[in-house]
């Protein structure tokens, strides 16, 4: 697969990628660099996307052999959670403007 990852952040523990294929993003990535040396991961696979269920074992694969080859499933120091969502957007805090749903 021709997948092209671009991180969006990263702090001394963790970082975020965003994964696109064919020029449209199809899945974000946080990884949780343990003091262990393990890897927790989170992967996000946006509805509408390319991936389908049958797709994620080999996807793991290649996000294990390209991102982190420091670590690895088999060896029980990488951890994957995958998730299928809808985005629904990027929100930030206003200091004028109270939280969707509080009270005014």
């Amino acid at each position: 697969m021709d997948i092209f990852i671009t991180r969006l952040l990263r702090t001394p523990s963790s970082e975020r990628v965003l994964l696109r294929r064919d020029g449209t993003d199809f899945a974000a990535l946080d990884l949780h660099y343990m003091s262990t040396g393990a890897v927790q991961a989170t992967l996000i696979v946006f509805e509408g996307s390319w991936v389908k269920e049958g797709d994620v074992p080999a996807l793991l694969t290649e996000i294990d052999e390209f991102l982190l080859p420091e670590v690895c499933q088999d060896d029980k120091n990488l951890t994957f959670t995958v998730v299928f969502g809808r985005v629904l957007g990027a929100f930030a805090a206003h200091q004028d403007t109270p939280a969707a749903g509080a009270d005014k």
